[in-house]
């Protein structure tokens, strides 16, 4: 029994290590150089959430998930932002529009909330007001979209989910012809939930799909997550499988002592 309390303390040490290695891969930021003062301002001048919409996918102004991104328009145009979203996250994309003075409006407006991946195929919403009327009394209409989980990798004839860019694309759908053209505020913004390993899944894509065309100023630093892309690297289905292990074997090692123990003759 004394062999088996050493081997269960070594099995035990070694899946904690393992952990703490997982973790530090997963956790630990990579080192950067120090900069100056011009430096760092620039970085949170690149940082900071757009102010301004694209017209298109090719000028989709980008941000961050949990920033809120606002732009001044007029009702008719087509409003184009981009998110950066990872393997094993789900996300709730959010859109809120400040509506012209009822005096100012002909009647009722409908605002649609779309999001398509890098590929620009559009992706179903899980649950959420997609599409919503507003009534000519209405100050403001509020939509949102619960997208699926993020996968690390798929077939090529799936339409999963993969890890990279996403576009929001915000506009009226319709409207009295006498209201186009009238000044509107929009803002949207990006809840991210990471499911860990209960969505996980084998396998990684080899590069994020991040296309079309940002300013360059943003591009290197507001077009992927904070802490990089997984890449479908570390995650706790790591650990849990390392606990497996750990458990399987301190199993068999029990099992072995016992029948031993079973198998001698009684004095």
């Amino acid at each position: 029994m004394r062999a088996v309390r050493v081997l269960t303390t070594a099995l035990l040490a070694g899946a904690a290590t393992l952990a703490l290695a997982g973790t530090g891969v997963a956790d630990t930021p990579s080192a950067s150089p120090g900069g100056g003062h011009d430096k760092d301002k620039g970085k949170a001048a690149a940082d900071a959430p757009p102010t301004e919409a694209g017209t298109g996918f090719r000028t989709a102004a980008p941000f961050r998930p949990g920033q809120r991104a606002t732009a001044s328009a007029s009702t008719g145009d087509y409003l184009y932002w981009t998110v950066p979203l990872d393997s094993g996250q789900r996300a709730t994309v959010k859109a809120s529009v400040t509506l012209p003075e009822a005096a100012l409006r002909h009647g009722a407006s409908t605002w649609r909330l779309d999001v398509y991946d890098g590929l620009r195929r559009r992706q179903p919403c899980v649950y959420g007001a997609q599409t919503v009327t507003a009534d000519r009394a209405a100050a403001s209409v509020e939509l949102n979209c619960t997208l699926r989980t993020v996968r690390p990798g798929a077939e090529m004839w799936s339409d999963d989910p993969l890890p990279g860019s996403y576009y929001v694309r915000l506009t009226v759908v319709g409207l009295p012809k006498e209201d186009l053209g009238l000044p509107v505020k929009a803002a949207v913004e990006a809840d991210v939930k990471d499911t860990g390993g209960a969505f996980g899944t084998d396998g990684a894509l080899g590069t994020p799909l991040v296309t079309g065309a940002v300013a360059q100023t943003r591009e290197g630093s507001l077009r992927r997550p904070e802490d990089g892309w997984s890449g479908g690297q570390w995650s706790d289905r790591w650990v849990w499988t390392a606990a497996g292990g750990v458990l399987a074997a301190l199993a068999g090692v029990l099992g072995h002592s016992l029948t031993r123990g079973a198998g001698r003759p009684r004095p």
